[in-house]
């Protein structure tokens, strides 16, 4: 994706929630850099290359040449000024080859080439557990606090979940409630950029839907008797449960929504043998509470000389 860093509409188009608290940190580039990105980095919590592990480092040589040579004549004359490779896991193997490629072309070109830390991608990993086992080992206040919360929810009425591929009506309970969350600092706001992110999202739903059983987004909706309590979208691969986002009933504040829905979901996860569930970028204390541990996302940075 070529763009320069900094385009005319970004401010008025971003939304709060997704910009992260690292937004900002690390090496700035000049707003007029032409860059090249990952695609669609804004929504992306990992990215990568589509590649076989044993082609890796062929794949890296190849992108090298293809940024040494000249400027692609599609995307204009002018050449780039920057690569900018963000939300490369740590643990990705992409990530040293891609580097490795980079600094052995690096002398030959004038290239600068920075491997920085960009954000945490805060993670649960559980053992062959229970939902009591895993909730040992919370601490005391948090396993105190979820099964108060989910006791008085459990008062009012039978706590259930439902799973589905997300359809239109899903995708609107599920903007609906974030919205009521977060109002005009979440996704959604009603402006430019939150439009462009619900057209997003209901986009990403329909090419999963085209995927049939093989599709890995999904919607979660938590009911305590009839009343919708919380709405999540997350992408499930058999193994790890990546929680995208999700939203809540303000209104039901004393059935603990955001509590009860996400023990909820956890349990279900648990219960389906999942091995990690992910809270995807950002530091939010709450993350930790369900004995997330961060790791790491890394940034690749090329520049050239000429790099404003």
């Amino acid at each position: 994706m070529h763009r320069h860093m900094t385009e005319p509409e970004d401010e008025a188009t971003a939304t709060i929630l997704r910009r992260g608290r690292f937004r900002g940190t690390g090496t700035a580039v000049g707003a007029s850099a032409k860059a090249v990105f990952f695609g669609a980095s804004y929504h992306c919590d990992y990215a990568t290359l589509l590649a076989d592990q044993a082609d890796l480092l062929a794949v890296g040589e190849a992108l090298v040449q293809a940024f040494a040579g000249p400027p692609d004549s599609d995307h204009g004359s002018q050449d780039w000024d920057v690569v900018d490779l963000r939300r490369l896991r740590q643990i990705d193997p992409v990530l040293p080859a891609l580097e490795s490629a980079f600094k052995s072309a690096a002398g030959a070109n004038n290239w600068s080439v920075l491997r920085e830390h960009e954000d945490v991608c805060p993670v649960v990993t559980f053992g062959n557990w229970s939902w009591d086992e895993y909730l040992a080992t919370l601490s005391k206040k948090s396993r105190h606090e979820v099964r108060r919360k989910l006791r008085r929810a459990e008062a009012y009425g039978p706590i259930s979940l439902k799973r589905s591929h997300p359809d239109a009506d899903g995708v609107a309970r599920f903007v609906d409630l974030h919205r009521a969350r977060f109002g005009d600092e979440g996704l959604f706001p009603d402006n430019a950029g939150g439009h462009r992110a619900r057209r997003f999202i209901e986009r990403l739903a329909e090419l999963e839907r085209a995927e049939g059983e093989a599709a890995q987004l999904e919607l979660i909706e938590v009911y305590c008797a009839e009343r919708l309590l919380f709405v999540a979208l997350a992408f499930d691969d058999g193994t790890t449960t990546y929680l995208y986002n999700a939203g809540i009933d303000p209104a039901a504040a004393e059935l603990s929504p955001g509590v009860t829905g996400t023990a909820t979901y956890i349990r279900d996860r648990l219960e389906h043998g999942r091995r990690r569930f992910d809270f995807l970028r950002g530091n939010e204390p709450y993350k930790y509470e369900w004995g997330a541990v961060d790791e790491g996302v890394e940034r690749l940075l090329i520049t050239t000389e000429s790099c404003p």
